[in-house]
């Protein structure tokens, strides 16, 4: 059976009093060891006894966290007390950051090149020509997008050109018919076969269309510049 749950209240006996407070008093700085160990923390730790015993544990030095505890409360309190302060201090920072990068944006652009050692140059050259490489890669990217979609318009329109051309061709055949079904019907004028063909391709001349086949093209992709 599992250990049941342990309610945390003042232990009335003395001696079991005392043997909790040892165990877990050592346990405690255990505890706090491996916490400096572990996460690089600086720990103070400190424990009076019912009977006014000091027991302490500092990864550092308790001089050292505790000066620093009071630092730091100080800190916060003023913060608290004074808000505007600490957007002070803020507002100061985001100039100074702003500062930089417009400095960094002129030095791009060749101005200010004053006072730059010979590696603050060449660190310079070189995030222009990893510019540089970006911009030609996205140049290419779209080039060749716009090529492949003129491509597919062009596939689209020769395809379009023949079935336009093959529905010419299917009408022509109607009409030739047409006309041998009504030139045979009648046999007042006496044409012959030949006559009836020349009377049909003259009557679909009036409407025939004239498609021309589009040309094939070659694209190249452009070359890296």
């Amino acid at each position: 059976m599992g250990r049941g749950k342990v309610v945390i209240q003042r232990i009335d006996d003395s001696t079991s009093r005392q043997v909790t407070f040892s165990k877990r008093r050592k346990g405690l700085i255990k505890k706090a060891k491996e916490l400096a160990i572990l996460c690089d923390a600086e720990v103070g730790l400190i424990i009076f006894s019912n009977t006014d015993k000091l027991y302490d544990f500092a990864s550092s030095s308790m001089k050292s966290a505790i000066e620093r505890f009071n630092k730091t409360k100080m800190e916060q309190q003023q913060q608290l007390l004074n808000p505007a302060a600490e957007v002070k201090r803020e507002a100061t920072t985001l100039r100074q950051e702003l500062h930089s990068l417009q400095e960094n944006h002129r030095q791009l652009t060749g101005e200010h090149l004053n006072g730059l050692s010979v590696k603050d140059l060449h660190n310079l050259e070189s995030q222009l020509e990893m510019s540089l490489r970006g911009i030609r890669m996205k140049k290419e990217q779209i080039l060749t997008n716009e090529i492949k979609e003129l491509t597919r318009k062009r596939n689209l329109i020769h395809q379009e050109n023949l079935e336009l051309s093959r529905k010419v061709q299917q009408i022509y055949q109607e009409n030739v018919e047409l006309h041998m079904k009504a030139y045979a019907t009648s046999n007042t004028n006496g044409l012959r076969h030949r006559e009836i063909e020349d009377a049909a391709d003259e009557s679909h001349a009036q409407v025939r269309l004239q498609l021309s086949q589009p040309e094939q093209s070659y694209y190249e992709t452009p070359t890296k510049s």
